[in-house]
């Protein structure tokens, strides 16, 4: 390690002693019993391996001295409870979420550590954005700011994402433990094998599979299945995992990143920077959108100012808030300033202030949307205010990726057929999701050969491995994710607002044995929101270490001023 890193470690380290003193550890007066802990997660049936570690950490977190309930729902149900149930007095349970199992998926323009240093942490998402836990941390914002205009220097950049990486370490707002090997069981008796393409941190269910994979005979349909219930199919949404892989066929973006993570021109055919805030886009010629208009330089602007519009409202107090109408992707367009028509197929972006990831986060991660589908939405929307953007959902959405709609029931499956108008025509002709939340009937339909591309596995690795070795036209797929797991904790609250409990509960969780023995060997050790996969972001190895240790919990919170009664539960300082 440089000894420039190492200066930014000690640095990093002071900023978290730094916030020990000034975040409020607790309303709680001295000597009062932690009140009971409700711990979230999805259900056993439907993700085992998430259930499964929830529940040891629930039973190590008892011998805190905590009462603590865990709380197993749908995942449709959780999303309810924890997205929308944020703050007091807010959202749709009966009281905000204390703590969660929660996992953040691979996807490609994730690549680029931006996504998850700034929208994961910056104090601007707290109300509706990725920020869920509510970190507000000054010191943090400005790190997180830094590294997105430091487009001059990597290696400057890369220090100021280690630094972010340690102040994360030391908060404790989120507790990091695995990410997964994603497991994929793919027929290659169906499929030649070598045409299925491992992409960086995203394994073999990625955008250059789904186009490339060759069919070995006349059967030409790709058949997958997901968990989860899609939600909804809205290119102004992220809807998950599974809507997500659906959303990237279906539509185009100026760019997309390659299979070993870089970000490469797309719909674009050229990218041109002028200078670190002029970037001049020019799209493909003869682009269509599904209903056969054409694809112009006004649709690609009018993609980003969806993402940008929004009313400003007026709180009881004065103050004045943006309201976007797209949330989901606003954080990922509002650095765009201006946005210049040149011609049909030309256009120029004018940035605030530079962006080392704009091509990755940005040109790479908005949807291309019909201008003359979605202005008349989005103008009605401004008008109203019980509705965003993300509420809407196309009878038979219009993109102009290389596969289209026929039909979907978003809780039971989505049928797509390739778009023979697209410049990049898939290899195969049908691609099928269907909703199988019934694990055993996911094993059975891909050993029977009724699913030939079972791409979501949330059960025992091992099982797959079983499976692969009795079948001889089954081969198994993985590769270290992007995406992790780990518990987060709604950092507005007692006592979770305070960092020695934090750390406290980090030491609860066992990682070695839960790698070793609930994924079966099937995840790599995490302590950071940057993976392993991006191994020239985790060029900062000197984290924190949170080693499991029931012991050293107890130590900890001793020293933080806790203690217990004569029952052996735990008492506020």
């Amino acid at each position: 390690m440089s000894r420039k890193l190492a200066r930014i470690s000690v640095i990093a380290a002071l900023l978290a002693l730094v916030m020990v003193a000034v975040v409020p550890v607790s309303s709680q007066s001295a000597g009062e019993m932690v009140p009971s802990i409700i711990v979230h997660s999805v259900t056993q049936a439907e993700r085992p391996i998430e259930y499964e570690t929830t529940r040891l950490v629930v039973e190590n977190m008892r011998e805190l001295g905590l009462e603590v309930e865990h709380r197993a729902i749908p995942w449709a149900q959780l999303i309810d409870e924890i997205w929308y149930s944020r703050v007091e007095g807010e959202g749709r349970a009966e009281r905000p979420f204390q703590m969660t199992h929660w996992r953040m998926v691979g996807r490609p323009e994730r690549s680029d550590p931006d996504e998850f240093t700034y929208n994961l942490f910056h104090s601007s998402v707290r109300d509706g954005g990725y920020n869920f836990i509510g970190y507000n941390n000054p010191d943090y914002d400005a790190l997180a700011e830094a590294q997105r205009v430091e487009v001059a220097d990597k290696e400057a950049r890369l220090e100021l994402i280690c630094e972010a990486q340690q102040v994360i370490r030391n908060d404790m707002v989120n507790a990091y433990f695995i990410h997964p090997l994603t497991p994929q069981v793919v027929n290659t008796d169906t499929f030649n094998a070598d045409s299925i393409v491992t992409q960086a941190g995203i394994g073999v269910h990625n955008f250059w599979t789904w186009i490339g994979i060759e069919p070995t005979g006349d059967d030409k349909t790709l058949i997958t299945s997901t968990t989860s219930f899609l939600n909804s199919f809205n290119p102004l949404e992220i809807a998950g995992d599974a809507p997500s892989r659906v959303t990237e066929m279906t539509w185009d973006r100026l760019m997309r990143i390659n299979p070993i993570g870089v970000p490469e021109p797309w719909a674009a055919e050229s990218v041109v920077w002028e200078d670190p805030l002029n970037v001049v886009v020019t799209l493909r010629q003869g682009m269509t959108w599904h209903d056969g208009e054409a694809v112009q330089s006004d649709d690609a602007a009018y993609s980003f100012e969806a993402a940008l519009a929004g009313t400003t409202q007026v709180d009881e107090d004065g103050n004045e808030e943006f309201r976007p109408e797209a949330p989901d992707y606003h954080p990922f367009a509002r650095n765009v300033a201006n946005i210049e028509i040149i011609d049909d197929l030309s256009l120029r972006f004018t940035l605030h202030t530079p962006s080392a990831a704009f091509e990755t986060s940005s040109l790479a991660k908005l949807n291309l949307i019909p201008k003359h589908v979605w202005e008349p939405i989005i103008d009605d929307l401004l008008t109203r205010d019980d509705a965003d953007a993300d509420s809407i959902q196309e009878e038979i959405p219009i993109g102009s990726g290389p596969f289209k709609y026929v039909a979907f029931d978003v809780n039971e499956f989505v049928l797509l057929e390739a778009f023979d108008g697209h410049w990049a025509l898939p290899q195969i002709d049908t691609w099928l999701m269907n909703v199988l939340p019934n694990q055993e009937a996911t094993l059975g339909q891909i050993q029977s050969g009724e699913m030939n591309f079972l791409w979501e596995w949330p059960g025992d690795p091992g099982v797959l491995q079983d499976i692969v070795n009795e079948n001889e036209h089954l081969d198994l797929f993985s590769a270290i994710s992007i995406g992790m797991n780990y518990f987060a904790f709604n950092v507005r609250y007692a006592p979770f607002d305070d960092v020695s409990f934090r750390q406290a509960v980090a030491h609860t969780i066992p990682q070695q044995f839960i790698i070793d023995n609930i994924f079966n060997g099937m995840a790599a050790p995490a302590d950071s929101f940057v993976s392993a996969a991006l191994e020239y972001w985790r060029q900062c190895d000197d984290l924190p270490t949170y080693d499991f240790s029931i012991e050293g919990a107890r130590a900890l919170l001793e020293s933080a001023g806790y203690s217990w009664d004569d029952d052996g539960r735990l008492l506020y300082p």
